[in-house]
């Protein structure tokens, strides 16, 4: 009896390594996140995330999102995206964030904050060469701050499809890109 108990054990502990290594394997809960969020995101937005980049750039005042096409001659992307981010910044001057929210979640980080103070956050919205822009600016650090933990949500969310630009969080922290990766410094001062 006791030989049957081992291989029980062995067996079991066997399945559970197992297991283990598919779920790493995979990539785990991040990328089974990654594609619901690209599931729920082709839904609401109708450009491609595969054609597109979405990058997001912090400020002491707020930030800017942009979303551009990888082909800078891909004329209908391009079209798509400025389409899509002219209707939401006319959403987000009016504090309505419903389709982030569809597509990231209702609690994601500083989206209650951006709702209950769009009233103090001036939204513009401009056409760039290969897509589009919305710059978000506020007096309120508080509501800067809200801008900066939504960027970071997205940023995490759309993984390999978005990029964090230059940007100074309002912790006065300055980030820069270099090479695909990201160093903080204090701003000068």
């Amino acid at each position: 009896m006791p030989d049957r108990r081992i291989t029980s054990l062995i067996a079991a502990a066997a399945l559970a390594v197992g297991g283990a290594l598919a779920v790493g394997a995979t990539g785990g809960e991040g990328d089974s996140r990654e594609a619901a969020v690209a599931e729920r995101g082709a839904r609401v937005m109708p450009f491609s995330l595969d054609a597109t980049t979405h990058v997001f750039d912090a400020t002491a005042t707020g930030g800017s999102q942009r979303v551009v096409a990888d082909n800078p001659r891909d004329r209908e992307q391009i079209r798509l995206v400025r389409g899509h981010l002219r209707k939401e910044a006319v959403a987000f001057r009016r504090g309505d964030f419903g389709d982030p929210a569809s597509i990231h979640g209702k609690q994601m980080p500083g989206l209650a904050a951006l709702q209950a103070g769009f009233q103090r956050i001036k939204v513009i919205y401009r056409n760039l060469p290969d897509g589009a822009e919305i710059t978000y600016r506020t007096g309120d650090r508080a509501l800067a701050s809200a801008v900066a933990d939504w960027f970071d949500a997205q940023l995490r969310d759309h993984g390999t499809d978005a990029a964090k630009g230059n940007e100074e969080r309002p912790d006065g922290c300055q980030v820069r890109l270099s090479r695909g990766s990201a160093s903080c410094g204090r701003r000068p001062g």
